[in-house]
């Protein structure tokens, strides 16, 4: 009984993760062979199914349906192993004893040649491993060279000199590389977790090397892009064509950097990633130096580091070409605003006369309105002075007029005057009935 608070969801699933995985437990001699192979998401579904056949064809039992790893024994001697990674899958297969000539009989020509064939998925990685016993202090020349065909060998003392390990990275004519172990005090499961290494380091490289096509291919097209930001920064320094063309010839340049961004970045960051793999699994072997052989570490830092570091500076320039794009539209953006704005400026300042022009003959009309209005109320007085001398009242007409023109003039001006002012009153606010 244990008395903690409820458990996680994922507690159990997550402990369980960092023993889903053990390595195998080798006795020396025994053979293995490693295929990686990139797997589509519609062929993830079929990946079970074609190891369920093999099971079958072994008699062993099947793997569940949801399983993600799978290691089960074939037979009395054969022992397979199957990973599912984030974007390929491992298949490998183990068998004891040695091959009676140098990779003659490689653990993967125990399985049938048609299931290997029918793997779902398109090869990325094949390798070929033997773990031998040691003859001697130092490993013998002719057996070295026999494994490999006389090619370069690189390699090393791995374990702190438990074992030595050599390999060539060459991918044969039956489309596997080849690692030979010599064991001189390994236990068996470090001869499992070095083979394993050694499997990875080759495995990660080939998917990490997966960005160096990428970036052979985007960089023509970069300096190409580049050369047009130039041209078009130019352009804008020297205030040459309309900034209106000059933004949409850099928005379309824009839309083609963040395309190759999009395109390229993912394949850039999972090639860091590996990387680090590769360099995290050479640590791991903890190799030494043999006289006069290259080591593993010395190889892949000559000749993986430098397709690192082009994809590195590729995508580097990606982004920096994004920034430049960026900051060359916000300075024309910045260019045409302040054009606009001056446009604007030159539109208030035209209606601001034409308002005061208006407000001028506005007045105008005023003044001759007060005239003709006065003109035809002095009339009107008349008519009237004229009627109360007809009605027998001493009244000179003429004169009466002539006597209401001042006051006339001045009622209807104030008259004016006061619309004006109410019409210049701000509304009242309206108010909530």
């Amino acid at each position: 009984m244990t008395h903690l608070p409820p458990d996680h969801p994922e507690r159990h699933l997550l402990a369980a993760e960092v023993h889903a995985r053990p390595y195998e437990a080798l006795a020396t001699p025994e053979r293995a062979s490693r295929i990686a192979v990139l797997v589509d998401d519609d062929a993830r579904e079929r990946e079970l199914a074609h190891i369920a056949l093999l099971c079958e064809r072994f008699g062993a039992a099947c793997p569940a349906p949801e399983a993600t790893h799978v290691s089960v024994r074939l037979g009395s001697s054969l022992r397979f192993t199957w990973e599912r990674h984030g974007e390929f899958s491992s298949y490998t297969l183990f068998v004891p004893g040695r091959s009676p000539r140098p990779f003659s009989e490689p653990a993967s020509s125990f399985v049938p040649a048609d299931w290997l064939a029918a793997i779902p998925g398109r090869t990325l990685y094949a390798a070929h491993a033997e773990l031998i016993a040691a003859g001697g202090e130092a490993p013998d020349p002719a057996l070295i060279s026999g494994h490999f065909d006389g090619s370069m060998v690189v390699g090393g003392e791995i374990g702190d000199g438990a074992a030595i390990a050599h390999t060539d990275f060459h991918v044969r004519a039956d489309g596997y590389a080849r690692f030979l172990v010599l064991d001189r005090s390994l236990t068996p499961r470090q001869a499992g977790r070095m083979l394993q290494r050694l499997f990875e380091i080759d495995g990660y490289r080939m998917m990490a090397l997966l960005a160096l096509p990428i970036a052979r291919r985007l960089t023509p097209r970069i300096l190409a892009m580049e050369r047009a930001l130039a041209a078009l920064t130019e352009h804008i320094g020297r205030n040459e064509g309309t900034d209106e063309k000059l933004l949409g010839e850099l928005t379309r340049l824009a839309a083609e950097v963040e395309s190759a961004l999009a395109a390229s970045q993912f394949r850039f960051g999972a090639s860091r990633a590996y990387h680090d793999l590769v360099r995290t699994r050479i640590a791991e072997l903890r190799e030494r130096r043999l006289p006069g052989i290259q080591t593993i570490d010395e190889f892949m830092t000559r000749r993986l580091a430098p397709a690192m570091a082009t994809c590195a500076s590729v995508s580097q320039r990606l982004r920096d070409l994004s920034e430049r794009v960026a900051q060359a539209s916000s300075l024309l953006s910045t260019r045409v605003e302040i054009a606009r704005e001056r446009q604007n400026q030159a539109l208030l300042a035209s209606m601001d006369r034409r308002a005061r022009l208006q407000l001028r003959l506005q007045q105008t009309v005023e003044g001759l309105s007060v005239a003709a209005v006065s003109y035809y109320v002095v009339g009107l007085v008349g008519y009237a002075a004229k009627a109360l001398k007809s009605g027998g009242l001493s009244l000179d007409p003429d004169l009466a007029a002539g006597a209401a023109i001042p006051l006339v003039v001045l009622l209807i001006a104030w008259a004016m005057h006061r619309v004006r002012r109410k019409l210049a009153d701000p509304l009242p606010a309206a108010t909530d009935g």
